[in-house]
């Protein structure tokens, strides 16, 4: 893969992912723009400035929501990586335009139009997700009987809506404008979409607000011990900066979305892969019944129509063209990936230390 040495922008790049991508672009040796709300509060940026080569980083003040505010910091860059955007699965109903779809939709937007008022910007990588491709695995059985496949970029999500999934409302809306702009106008760049599953493994640092990090904090504390039959499709995170750098820099990849997704599995699953190196943690070892868990639903937070849908289901999807296309080689096997996040949650703190018993 041929990298340019001309700088680079990635919006988000003080998340979760955004980091981890901004680690292996300095490994690349470039120069990165980072938009960031507030480039004077140190503690926000700490972590990346700890990096190998991050003199090479470059700070600028920008807003998803503010027109214009990312002229700045595209200037004299080849490639724009577009990661930000929020990642919340419970959002109150009279909140969901303003904390989901607004930042969403209108911040990718005002990416692409800033990206057309920048001759040096020849193509930008959006990072979407698997909610645009399905919301749970009653879409990925439904479209499994109806095509005889596992679902794959050719589909879209249909079932989500302001009232169930938002999220995945917020990033099916997103990435369609994206395609939309695109198709509507003149634009000097291309296009490519990253449709990553539930992104888990070590970060550059531990993002204790993230929902992953999150997950994996429930599935090592003991509040997954017993949990419902749900299937979840996983990547790690270093995989999904791999795949956003080759959808930077290979020839012949735009214009198209990739699903990036390492393995489709199921909570309990997940938790006797982390007890083979992590015995004596309180990991998840017994199913809920699906009958117990529809009806205290409403009780843990959850819908029934969520209980219904999710629980007992297959989350099927197929990563071959990313394997293919974007020529990934193989994704981390789910065992590291778990590993590897669980044991840096534990070394700082995130999860309680528990003393061996053997």
């Amino acid at each position: 893969m041929k990298i340019p040495i001309t700088p680079v922008m990635v919006t988000g790049s003080t998340g979760y992912v955004g980091g981890v991508l901004v680690k292996q672009l300095l490994k690349a040796g470039l120069t990165v723009h980072c938009p960031v709300r507030d480039p004077a509060k140190e503690s926000k940026l700490q972590h990346l400035k700890d990096l190998d080569g991050s003199e090479k980083l470059k700070f600028f003040k920008a807003d998803l929501l503010t027109k214009g505010s990312y002229l700045e910091p595209m200037k004299g860059c080849s490639v724009v990586f577009h990661l930000a955007a929020p990642f919340i699965t419970v959002v109150p109903k009279d909140k969901v335009q303003e904390v989901l779809l607004d930042p969403s939709i209108k911040g990718a937007l005002n990416v692409l139009e800033s990206a057309n008022a920048e001759s040096s910007i020849k193509r930008v990588v959006m990072t979407s997700s698997i909610a645009a491709i399905v919301t749970d695995g009653t879409d990925c059985e439904e479209a499994l009987k109806r095509t005889g496949k596992m679902c794959n970029e050719e589909t879209w999500n249909e079932s989500a809506t302001e009232t169930f999934n938002p999220y995945a409302l917020s990033k099916t809306m997103a990435e369609k404008s994206a395609w939309a702009f695109m198709e509507d106008n003149d634009c000097s760049y291309e296009l490519a979409v990253c449709n990553p599953s539930f992104v888990l493994g070590p970060g550059v640092k531990v993002f204790e607000g993230s929902e992953s990090y999150a997950f994996m904090k429930k599935m090592g504390d003991g509040t997954y011990k017993k949990t419902p039959d749900i299937s979840m499709a996983v990547v790690d995170v270093r995989d999904v900066a791999r795949g956003h750098m080759a959808a930077g820099f290979l020839p012949s990849v735009t214009g198209e979305r990739y699903i990036l997704n390492g393995a489709n599995t199921n909570i309990l699953d997940m938790g006797k892969v982390i007890f083979e190196a992590y015995p004596d943690y309180p990991l998840p070892s017994s199913r809920i019944p699906k009958w117990l868990i529809y009806c205290i639903a409403p009780l843990l937070g959850q819908t029934r129509q969520y209980v219904s849908r999710s629980v007992g289901t297959n989350k099927d999807l197929d990563n071959a063209k990313s394997l293919r296309k974007l020529e990934l080689g193989e994704y981390t096997p789910l065992a590291k990936t778990l590993n590897d996040m669980f044991k840096q949650c534990v070394d700082n703190g995130f999860i309680p230390f528990v003393e061996s018993k053997h």
